[in-house]
């Protein structure tokens, strides 16, 4: 026999259990045609996933249903705002740096809020991770929606596993194979355009926009990015499906970190299934496990992997293995939940015959709920103390004074006075820590005392020239004295201000 050289050996795949530590099983290639393929990319095996029918995949079809349907009608909901605003009820209004959600709006310098939201989000993540393992990934994910959606009119045209298969398996295009390879990747791209034609809706009034993108009279950029969107849906979920999750998405990889003993993850009771072997009527069950090794977990899920074999990367935790398997146990009478939702510790405490209760409240959940709520009551506290007046002053640097005839101080600056309240506003202005100061409004009526008039949801800019009496701008204690503009809203009694600069001549 001859000896086997170093690099007679690949590696195969990476094996670990709770007994012992990590390896990698080598196993000896005596084909030299095989040893370069150990260095190459293994291409996607096409997975066909077969219908599952159960309580998990009704809630899928209902969450697919209720998500699709708030994303595609969302920007057609009209929201009455008053004159002069949109009455879109969604709306990122780039041309004006606002973003619109119904009653609430959020403008650019209160961008903090979209991060707080954020945030939130995250954290609720962590959390119901922590909880349930990907339950994310495997009910709501964008991704997990759209590959149902575009899985759901492949298995309309091509027919489920079986037929789709056969199809693949044809030598020659006929004309059967090719009307319906033809009408499900048009199926898929009519999908893509429908989603980045939602997409762009919520960056224009969608019933405008529409009737320009079929008129041809849109922007150029409404196409390009609809274009944009509707490739990107078209690839990611009719192409590339379990890649994205696999290869693309870094979750998988970060949710381990959320987890532990006692999540809640989709897993197959070995203790119970094992031995598995396949059953015959009329056989008993002694000495065997409830496993008959039909493999329904297999083809039904849509990364193709084996959840006997534990917990892997690829699994989004759909739980559609749980409703095949179920529907397996019921028709070779036994009880079902041979896959099912349970923790690691219930499967360790069960293996030695002990029971391990599922233990909602931990460390780690009281960690990620005590820190979501303090971000929530954080965001919620500055929602509401938020201004709705606010002021913005510039000094103009020349002249940085003026002195008058009778001896009294002027200056000018430029000044924003933003309304975000949904009707037109009296705001005053007046100058804070300037003593005898006078506050003019260039333009206004002579005798408005620094008021002014600021329309609806809008930034006013205006020239103001604020001047002090020569008596006090004698009191003044140094060439540039720091004082506070401040704009009040007459009607309400908001005020905002803004600690700016008033210069003087040197004594």
């Amino acid at each position: 026999m001859t000896a086997l050289k170093p690099d007679d050996y690949i590696h195969s795949d990476f094996k670990a259990d709770a007994q012992t530590t990590p390896r990698y099983d080598v196993k000896p290639v005596n084909s030299a045609a095989a040893r370069p393929n150990r260095l190459s990319y293994v291409g996607r095996i096409a997975i066909h996933p077969k219908r599952a029918k159960g309580t998990y995949r009704n809630i899928k079809w209902a969450v697919m249903a209720i998500t699709l349907g708030i994303y595609y009608l969302l920007p057609w909901i009209r929201y009455d705002r008053g004159p002069d605003l949109p009455n879109q009820g969604v709306l990122i209004d780039l041309e004006n740096n606002r973003y619109f959600f119904f009653w609430l709006e959020i403008w650019p310098q209160e961008f903090y809020f979209i991060t707080g939201l954020l945030i939130v989000s995250a954290l609720a993540l962590f959390l119901f991770t922590a909880i349930a393992g990907r339950v994310w990934c495997g009910y709501a994910c964008p991704q997990t929606v759209w590959v149902d959606l575009m899985i759901s009119l492949e298995r309309f045209w091509q027919g489920d596993r079986n037929e789709r298969l056969k199809l693949e398996k044809m030598r020659w295009w006929t004309p059967v194979r090719l009307y319906r390879k033809t009408m499900t990747h048009l199926s898929w791209m009519l999908v893509g355009i429908a989603t980045g034609g939602a997409l762009v809706f919520y960056f224009r009034d969608a019933p405008t926009l529409a009737v320009e993108l079929l008129n041809g009279t849109a922007p150029y950029y409404s196409y390009v990015f609809l274009a944009i969107f509707a490739t990107t849906t078209y690839v990611l979920g009719g192409l590339s499906r379990e890649q994205v999750c696999t290869y693309m998405c870094p979750w998988p990889r970060i949710q381990a970190a959320m987890t532990d003993r006692h999540t809640l993850l989709v897993s197959y009771r070995t203790e119970r299934g094992e031995p598995r072997s396949p059953h015959k009527k009329g056989e008993t069950w002694e000495g065997r496990g409830d496993c008959v090794d039909c493999k329904a977990c297999v083809v039904v899920c849509p990364a193709g992997i084996d959840i006997r074999d534990g917990s892997q990367l690829e699994c989004i935790q759909c739980a559609l293995c749980i409703d095949a398997c179920n529907d397996v146990m019921a028709k070779v009478g036994r009880p079902q939940g041979l896959i099912a939702y349970e923790t690691v510790a219930k499967q360790e405490a069960q293996a030695c015959g002990n029971h391990e209760p599922f233990q909602l409240i931990r460390p780690r959940t009281v960690l990620y709920a005590g820190v979501l709520a303090l971000v929530t009551t954080i965001l919620l506290v500055a929602w509401f103390n938020r201004k709705l007046v606010e002021v913005n002053a510039l000094h103009e640097r020349n002249p940085p004074y003026v002195q008058l005839s009778d001896g009294s101080i002027r200056n000018a600056y430029t000044v924003k006075l933003l309304n975000k309240r949904y009707e037109p506003r009296e705001m005053e202005l007046r100058a804070d820590g300037l003593p005898g100061a006078k506050v003019t409004i260039v333009g206004e009526p002579a005798g408005s005392s620094g008021r002014a008039r600021v329309p609806t949801d809008t930034v006013r800019e205006v020239r103001v020239l604020v001047s002090v009496p020569a008596a006090d701008a004698a009191k003044l204690a140094n060439r540039s004295t720091s004082f506070k503009m401040v704009l009040r809203d007459i009607a309400s009694g908001d005020e905002s201000s803004r600690t700016i600069k008033f210069e003087a001549p040197e004594k």
